[in-house]
């Protein structure tokens, strides 16, 4: 928490002036530092319970969301491997396999690439709302 991180200094030196007995400022001090771990400890586990509750969602398109965006991001990193290969071997081929597909990747339209990157901020966007407000976990 960036926040809490950027009070800290400021309080821990106002302690030092105001409370006169050192082990009276050091209970404080300890006491803050105790306060700054639960706060982090407590958006730990919301962050964590709501993965895990995307997780166990009986909505099959919940649920897989994310593993299948992991899945999709697999099978790119791996596509690399038989590229290489096919480099190794006939680089006019791999440079041709590359071309098509930047081709194709271009071919795209524009504003679909921006319908898709609005509807997936927006989607997040509203998540994070609703967390916020409590509608959702």
């Amino acid at each position: 928490m960036p926040l809490l991180d950027s009070l800290l200094g400021p309080v821990t030196r106002i302690i030092d002036k105001v409370v006169p007995d050192p082990e009276a400022r050091d209970r404080a001090k300890l006491e803050l530092l105790r306060l700054e771990n639960s706060r982090e400890l407590e958006m730990l586990q919301a962050s964590l319970s709501a993965v895990v509750a995307e997780a166990n969602s009986a909505d099959p398109w919940t649920s897989r969301a994310r593993p299948s965006f992991l899945y999709v991001i697999y099978v790119m990193i791996l596509w690399a491997l038989p590229m290489g290969m096919i480099g190794a071997f006939s680089p006019a081929t791999a440079k041709a396999i590359g071309e098509s597909m930047t081709a194709y990747l271009a071919g795209i339209p524009e504003p679909l690439y921006a319908l898709f990157g609005t509807g997936y901020l927006g989607y997040a966007v509203v998540r994070q709302w609703g967390k916020a407000k409590g509608l959702e976990r």
